[in-house]
């Protein structure tokens, strides 16, 4: 029998996987793409940002977002506006053909979520690299992945930290892909705490786009996004779980991501199946992150560095959707259609 001295020490049971580590290839594709449909004496995109609130974590994105830009081969614009002046400004920016695309820090009117609604639409669909005007919206919910179809070349602009999470799900080897395109979250059960119309809601439609069950948490309670049984719909359908909370979801799910923005809340980690994938999208820490090391199998205390990725990401993709220059190479067109074909 072996002794004590001999004894191979129990492997540790959570891996934390940092946002970095995940945005590493997704801006090495964001470079090598734009070098292939620009060519190598184009000038470096901008990107133009339009911060008119005092939020701190707004300021830190917009801080990492300028060094990953810059880092990165892109002009990163930050322009701080009055929020009364911030619809002539935005229009402005849609005008300037030196702008490639445009981005707005929200939430601007913490209590008029119409009135950051209207501000959205403002944004042109061609500068949108944030995905939140109203016709990639539309694409998202009912799973058009395209914008020109029935040709399909020009891809829809999915919202940047719900696809920066999808990406990191991807990442953790969560999608299967031996499943068909679209499906590969078939299986799947997943709760996602944050019913916002910027992150939350479109998150759970995506996931459920792809074939997972999901439980969209907030405070009104419980819905569930799925295709329905055996992922038949083509897209996603809504049903509410009246009574419904976290205790009745958390020990179904595979994968729990939370993205609460206060200090105050907490996921229970007594609620946690054991071996689930915890991530957190809250600029606060919304898991006990000792004691959920203890319960979960992958752990992400944060998403912002891949949602700055995913921006980038966004942002050639609208530079391939636009029209093709007079004289563009075969090379550069084949470039064009085949961009991020994979998502």
């Amino acid at each position: 029998m072996a002794s004590a001295a001999g004894a191979q020490p129990v492997p540790k049971t959570c891996k934390v996987i940092l946002a970095e580590t995940i945005a590493k290839k997704l801006l090495q594709e964001a470079r090598e793409t734009l070098a292939s449909i620009q060519g190598p004496n184009a000038p470096r995109p901008t990107l133009a940002a339009f911060l008119a609130n005092d939020d701190p974590a707004a300021v830190q994105y917009a801080s990492w977002s300028k060094k990953t830009c810059e880092e990165n081969g892109f002009n990163f614009d930050l322009r701080q506006v009055d929020k009364e002046d911030l619809e002539e400004a935005i229009v402005a920016a849609n005008n300037d053909d030196t702008v490639d695309g445009i981005l707005v820090y929200y939430p601007i009117w913490r209590n008029n979520q119409q009135q950051d609604r209207y501000i959205q639409e403002t944004v042109a669909l061609h500068k949108d690299v944030e995905g939140l005007c109203h016709t990639h919206l539309f694409n998202m919910y009912h799973n058009i992945r395209f914008l020109d179809p029935p040709h399909n070349t020009k891809k829809s602009i999915l919202p940047c930290t719900p696809l920066a999470i999808v990406k990191a799900l991807e990442h953790l080897q969560i999608y299967n892909p031996i499943l068909e395109y679209g499906n590969r979250l078939f299986g799947k059960t997943i709760t996602v705490i944050n019913r916002s119309e910027v992150n939350g809601r479109p998150l759970a439609a995506l996931l459920a786009n792809d074939g997972a069950t999901v439980y969209s948490v907030d405070i009104t309670g419980v819905q569930l996004f799925t295709r329905g049984s055996g992922i038949r719909q083509p897209r996603h359908q809504v049903h509410d779980k009246p009574g419904w909370g976290l205790k009745d979801v958390l020990p179904l799910s595979d994968v729990i991501i939370s993205g609460v923005p206060t200090e105050d809340f907490k996921v229970p980690t007594d609620l946690i199946r054991d071996g689930a994938v915890c991530i957190n999208f809250s600029s606060h820490r919304n898991f006990d992150g000792p004691a959920v090391k203890e319960k979960a199998s992958i752990y992400v205390p944060s998403i912002g560095k891949v949602t700055i990725a995913v921006l980038l990401r966004n942002l050639v993709r609208l530079i391939a959707n636009r029209p093709r220059p007079e004289g563009t190479s075969e090379a550069a067109e084949k470039a064009r259609n085949e961009a991020f074909k994979d998502g």
